[in-house]
């Protein structure tokens, strides 16, 4: 028989976002939404609920939280996945939210010579992996969940496992970067080896290929490439596991280095992504090349870096240098 649903409504949220196989991080934002709500009404169980509270809601996010459109639509994303999934109901007559504002937001881009300055004051690991995300055009978890089995250093290229939207996507591999990533891969062997020996080195495989497999969890092919500086112990079996490394070490270490070259602009990791973007664009690549590499599904989203090129915006040559 199937397991019986759990009885606690955050548990249910998570539970059936797992059964539909939704991403952690999404099963733990929408959980968050859900508590959310339930406490702007004062507690009140949301199968009592319906499209008026949830309308009035998401008319506050928009008016007195004054929140992004992207944030509301991501609360209107987990409420109407909780009344769907959950409660098991449709939400009609939500047109009469005050929604908000969807800004354009033109990303933040890097020039080579600030490319370089940013890795120059980056170190170790760090800056290897600050390189895979300017090379390769890569999200920040995309970077550090990496397994060894996605890097084909012959053929020069890495897979991307289950990226945005459960997509997997191919992307060049630097070849300047070869001799830096062998080293990594060194490292992180001697550190798989030394908890073989311990008893330990099973890393966490996605769905259920544990069945399926049984001793993939322990076959190097399958540790990740950037992997933790300590193991945790999972709460359900007791077993103790090595993760990837935390997003925020890679953060902080940009953050550092941003300061330390001297930038007047807000740097972050998927700054660097947007650079890769732009300067191949800037060489010469069509743009329906750089929509696939970097995993989008519309060739809109991919067109935004068109107007950030160096040579002006829409591509357009400032009158005054011709005088």
């Amino acid at each position: 028989m199937p397991p019986l649903p759990p009885a606690r409504l955050l548990d249910r949220v998570r539970f059936e976002a797992q059964r539909h196989r939704l991403s952690p991080r999404t099963a733990t934002t929408y959980a968050a939404w859900v508590r959310r709500f339930v406490l702007f009404h004062e507690k009140r169980h949301p199968a009592e609920m319906g499209a008026p509270e949830v309308t009035a809601f998401l008319s506050h996010l928009a008016v007195e939280a004054n929140v992004s459109a992207s944030t509301q639509n991501q609360a209107l994303a987990a409420l109407l996945f909780l009344y769907r999934a959950v409660i098991g109901r449709e939400l009609e007559n939500l047109d009469s939210a005050a929604r908000a504002h969807r800004s354009p937001r033109l990303p933040v881009v890097l020039s080579r010579d600030e490319v370089r300055r940013l890795l120059g004051a980056l170190h170790g690991v760090a800056r290897t992996e600050a390189t895979l995300l300017y090379g390769c055009g890569l999200r920040l978890l995309e970077c550090l969940s990496l397994r060894v089995k996605d890097i084909d250093i012959d053929r020069n290229q890495v897979l991307v496992r289950a990226g945005k939207g459960d997509k997997d996507r191919r992307t060049p591999l630097p070849r300047s970067l070869v001799p830096t990533l062998r080293e990594q891969l060194d490292r992180a062997k001697r550190l798989f080896d030394g908890d073989c020996r311990e008893g330990f080195g099973r890393v966490a495989l996605p769905h259920a290929l544990v069945r399926k497999y049984p001793g993939a969890s322990r076959e190097w092919a399958w540790q990740w490439v950037f992997p933790a500086s300590r193991r945790w112990r999972d709460a359900a079996s007791g077993e103790e596991h090595r993760h990837h490394e935390h997003p925020t070490v890679l953060q902080r270490a940009v953050k550092l280095a941003a300061a330390e070259a001297g930038f007047a602009k807000r740097v972050t990791c998927h700054a660097l992504r947007h650079s890769f973007a732009t300067h191949l664009l800037e060489d010469g690549s069509d743009l329906r090349t750089v929509q696939e590499l970097l995993g989008h599904s519309d060739v809109r989203t991919t067109m935004i870096y068109t107007h950030v090129l160096n040579v002006g915006p829409l591509g357009v040559t400032s009158p005054a240098d011709r005088l």
